[in-house]
């Protein structure tokens, strides 16, 4: 309980203290579908090459009728392309022109920066090759080539139990860098549990309306060029930030497995 003859402080202002008090260093866990590529490359592929079942597939995952993990798995199943085509396809995927950069500050920084996706590992894969990323941790379902132009998924990295049904469980993944701070990046729903238990997110479209509902302490971004000044903000001038939420997570976070 504060001491009632002490001056009245800010809990946004208290709440960054307790959340940068500290020197432990960074890790960044990034978002692919929609951040670092400019589309959702799933339902790119769904829309021009599967099945139209799919379409109802996804109103059902919508409607709360089926995990994303099963959404996903049947959506991949009505696929109906050749490797050639696909990879055909994913050439004329882009990234965000601003990636190359900010690959170079976290190598600059020795800041460890994984992608973590509940998207298609091949597919990351491929479009991160075309542009010079291979070296870069992928963590994401996994798809297998079942016949001329069928697929299956398969999930090495879900977790039963996990809050989010997905197939790739971020909070899980994130886990394994413990103990340093984790910086979550990212867009949309599958963003969302680890968004609650990340130290700290650079959030875009879905992803940053969710954080501001929920007070989630976030900083938003628009493009890569946007967060090379944030990454810097952050690990040079932490206490400069000015956020009109509070902490949620200023405590150490409980990972939701």
């Amino acid at each position: 309980m504060p001491d009632s003859s002490s001056p009245a402080v800010n809990p946004v202002h208290r709440a960054s203290a307790a959340a940068f008090a500290g020197s432990e260093p960074w890790s960044v866990i990034c978002d692919f579908d929609g951040t670092i590529a400019t589309v959702d490359v799933t339902d790119e592929l769904l829309t021009r090459f599967a099945l139209p079942e799919w379409q109802t597939i996804e109103a059902q995952w919508k409607a709360g009728e089926i995990s994303a993990r099963e959404c996903m798995a049947q959506q991949i199943a009505l696929l109906r392309v050749s490797r050639t085509e696909l990879y055909a396809h994913l050439a004329h995927i882009h990234i965000d022109p601003g990636f190359r950069e900010f690959v170079a500050d976290c190598r600059g920084r020795q800041l460890p920066m994984q992608v973590v996706s509940d998207g298609i590992d091949r597919v990351i894969r491929r479009v991160l090759l075309r542009n010079g990323f291979g070296e870069i941790s992928i963590a994401a379902n996994r798809l297998i080539h079942t016949g001329r132009d069928t697929y299956e998924l398969q999930f090495p990295n879900a977790k039963p139990g996990c809050s989010a049904g997905s197939g790739t469980c971020k909070c899980a993944v994130a886990a394994q860098a413990k103990p340093r701070r984790v910086l979550l990046i990212g867009d949309g729903t599958s963003d969302f549990c680890l968004a609650r238990n990340a130290d700290f997110v650079f959030a875009k479209a879905k992803l940053r309306t969710y954080c501001e509902q929920q007070g989630i302490a976030h900083r938003a971004f628009d493009t890569f060029s946007d967060i090379r000044y944030l990454l810097s903000e952050l690990l040079d001038h932490p206490h400069h930030h000015h956020r009109p939420l509070p902490l949620a997570n200023a405590q150490s976070p409980t990972w939701s497995i």
